[in-house]
Parts: structure tokens; sequence; C-alpha cells
């Protein structure tokens, strides 16, 4: 019988297998009989049950089936019936969703918010994300665009209801756009204003231009009484009319003046004592059809038309001197108001989009930006061949999550667009048959059970790029 001695190493049993000593290894885990490790039995004691843990999760699930399981499955059941929920009428409520003028227009501006809405916020936030990237203020930019997520949408309406208002005195849109436009354009219209009617007159109306009834040549002088020329559109600078001056050789001279006399007398057809010329009037020398010399009146009304060709000339006044000045775009018009809509989510949801691309991008790999610029791709080479590639997976995130939101736009377009058929979208078409007048829950009911179908693909995608991005 051989002694066992200390150090020796452990005898092959049957099997091959070594000889564990009985006793414990010094550093090794402790374990029980049955070779449990101690300490996971510990934390085992220390998990609560599962009936505890439900019994604390019981009045939320109870709260979140009052407020979100009940309401979905009601409106469900609600769908199938009619206006007084007596009768069952099948799926006749899905049906006319696409039937009638009002429900077209709302699926059809909701088509246009899907498809146009997010894809823009998403390549403005994109923007400004890699262009603060460049700036020493970038907080201060950041901060600033994303101001507008902090206001309540019902304020984002009524803010940029006041925006596009028609007036120019009024909506900052058409301040803007007529400021520009009289930048480039200037003068001075005189709408309503017109010849004097009947009897042998010296001017007539022609396709809304006034012109001479004879004709002229150079070195002549002309005279324009205009009528029905209202206060409001004298201009600030306007003098008391003017004889017309004297012609040299190749001009043509002339006033045009307002016609009327405050408090009666005076002649007709002649600038008399208290009328007031009339400036900024565009006058043109006619002949065979054509304009072939052209003038401005000035402040007391007269002008002078230079290099006239020899022969006879009428003279005209082009009808856009008597139409109404520019006054802006009908930006609340049944043409503009889904697009002036967009406009302002734009700028609400800016902000956000560009705090979720700005993280995205900060987690690029600056060596892969570089090792592109030593390679000598320029920077719309960086940007569209790596920046947009690596920054895909956020991109498609916010522009998933943005089509869930844009389903469910209410309040932009209730506020802004005022009730006006021609901006509603679903979620506004739901509420309008439902609580708005139309009095139908069970068509209201419809509209809210398909948009929840038509969001549920949108969430489930989002759902499964979380999942891969965990994995």
């Amino acid at each position: 019988m051989m002694a066992s001695h200390e150090g020796t190493p452990p005898v092959a049993a049957a099997g091959g297998a070594a000889a564990v000593p009985d006793g414990p290894a010094p550093d090794g885990p402790a374990t029980r009989p049955g070779g449990t490790d101690r300490r996971r039995g510990r934390r085992e004691r220390l998990t609560p049950p599962s009936w505890l843990a439900l019994l604390f999760l019981l009045p939320a699930l109870l709260l979140l089936g009052f407020l979100v399981v009940y309401p979905i499955v009601y409106s469900v059941i609600r769908s199938f019936f009619d206006a007084s929920g007596d009768s069952f009428v099948g799926v006749d409520n899905y049906t006319g969703v696409f039937q009638g003028h009002d429900n077209l227009v709302a699926v059809r501006n909701t088509a246009i918010w899907v498809v146009v809405a997010p894809t823009l916020v998403t390549i403005a936030g994109l923007l400004f994300a890699v262009l603060t990237e460049r700036i020493r203020w970038s907080t201060a930019f950041k901060m600033v665009v994303f101001m507008p997520m902090a206001i309540s949408f019902l304020a984002s309406g009524v803010i940029f209801r006041l925006v596009y208002q028609q007036d120019p005195d009024k909506g900052l849109a058409n301040a803007a756009m007529v400021a520009v436009h009289d930048m480039f354009r200037g003068g001075t219209a005189y709408p309503g204003a017109g010849p004097r009617s009947g009897g042998n007159q010296p001017i007539r109306e022609e396709g809304g231009a006034v012109v001479t009834t004879a004709s002229f040549a150079a070195g002549q002088s002309v005279l324009v009484p205009l009528l029905k020329v209202k206060p409001e559109y004298l201009p600030g600078n306007a003098r008391p009319a003017a004889p017309a001056p004297a012609a040299r050789p190749g001009q043509l001279t002339g006033t045009v003046w307002f016609d009327f006399t405050k408090g009666g007398g005076g002649a007709p057809n002649t600038p008399n004592a208290g009328e007031v010329g009339l400036p900024g009037v565009r006058v043109e020398a006619v002949q065979g059809g054509k304009a072939v010399a052209k003038a401005t009146t000035g402040p007391d009304g007269t002008f002078t038309l230079t290099k006239v060709p020899s022969g006879p000339v009428t003279v005209r006044l082009p009808k856009d001197n008597f139409t109404a000045s520019y006054g802006g775009a009908e930006w609340l018009g049944g043409t503009l108001i889904t697009p002036a809509i967009i406009g302002s989510y734009l700028w609400v949801w800016s902000g956000f989009a560009m705090v979720l691309i700005a993280a995205g991008l900060a987690a690029i790999p600056r060596d892969a930006l570089e090792a592109a610029r030593v390679d000598g791709a320029t920077e719309w080479q960086v940007f569209r061949r790596v920046t947009i590639p690596l920054l895909a997976p956020v991109l498609v995130v916010v522009l998933v999550t943005l089509v869930i939101n844009v389903l469910k736009v209410f309040d932009l377009v209730f506020i802004i667009g005022g009730g006006d058929p021609d901006a509603s979208v679903l979620a506004l078409q739901m509420w309008t048959e439902s609580f708005g007048g139309g009095n139908d829950q069970g068509a209201g009911s419809a509209m809210a059970v398909l948009l929840f179908l038509l969001v549920l693909p949108a969430m489930a995608f989002n759902i499964w790029r979380l999942r891969q991005e965990r994995r």
C-alpha cells in the first residue's frame, strides 16, 4: 500500500479523470453539499417573488389598460356601428373614409405630410448638425434651433397664424415678400383710377390701360387727366399738378394728374389750382403697337419721353398702373395652406432632428473622416460617401419617428388652418367627424383605427432597429 506524499500530483482515476480533493479549494467559491453557489442562493433570496413585482406593477397596468387598451378596443368595436351606435354597418365606415370630398382631401393631405414633412425636417436637422460643428458658437445656435420644441403646438400655431396674415402690415411672411418685391420692382399704383366717361374725352380705357384718343408727334405736349383716384393711394411726395414742360426736338412731354378740385369748380381736362399730380405713373409712347419710348411721372405729375421717333404716336399708361400693388401671397388660401403649415412644422421639429443627428455625428470615428481627406476627398465627397453612410441608422430612426408623429399631427393644422377643409388631415378629420360637428363617432372611430394601423408598421420598424443596435 503506497503512502501519499504532500505535493504529489493527483493520481488519475478510472476513466482518465483526475482525483479531486474532498475539501474545498482555498481560493474557490463556497459551495453547498450539492455544489450550489452560496452567493447565488443569497442573491436569489434578495430577488422579490413574481407575485410581489406584479403587485407593484398592478396600478400602472390598470391605468394603462384604462387609458390605452380600453379606448383602442372600444374604438375598434365602435367603428363597425353607425352614428347612433345602434345599427351594425360592417366596414361601411372604413370605405367611407375614402368617399366624399372632405375625406379625400384629408387623405391626400396626410399623404403629402408623410412624404414631405419628415424628409424636409430630417434634411434640415442633418444640415444644422453638420454645419454647427464648424462654428464656435454652436451651442448657442443649437439652443436657438431647439427652442421651438419648448413651445406648445398651440402657441406655435398661434404664432404662425399671425406670421401668415394676408395684410403685409400684420403678417411677417408677406411683409418680407413685399419688401423684397418692391426692392426690385418699385413704382406706384392707383387701383380703380381711369378716364372721365362720356363725351369727347382726350383719353379712353383700352384693355385695362389708358390711351390717348389723339395722336401726337415729337416736340408736342399731352395732358392725361385721371379720375377715381382714392386718397389712400396718393403717395406722400405728390405735389400740385404742373403744366407740361416745353418739349425739345425728339421729346414728348405731358402731365398726368388727378383732375378733381376739392369743393368743386375748375375746368375739366386742364390742371387747375388745388389739383394734385400723380407721381410714379409709367408712361409709354406707342407707335405701330409697340412702345418706342418710356418715362415715369415726377412728384408734380409731369413726364418727358425722349428719343421719340418721327411720325404720329399715342401715349399709353400701362394697365399695371391701375392694378393693386403687390400684397404678398395668400398663405392661408386653398393652394398654399398645406405647404405653409408644413413650414411651421419644420420650424418646430428641426431642433429635435438636429439634436439626434448631432449625437450620431459625434459617435462617428474621426479616423474615417481624416482618412478620406488624406486620400484627397473633398468636403462634399466626405459628407456624401462617409458621413451619410455612417449616419444612415440614425437618419432612419429620425425619419421613422417623424413619420409616426406626422400621422398624428393635429394642433398646427387645427390652429393655422382655422377649420379650412383644404388643410384637413386624417387626425383632424377624425376629430371633426366625432366631436367637431359631424356627430358620427362610428366614422371617427374608423379613421382612428386606420391611423392606428398606419402607425403600427413604423413603430414595429423602430423597435426592430433598436433591438438590432443592442445586438
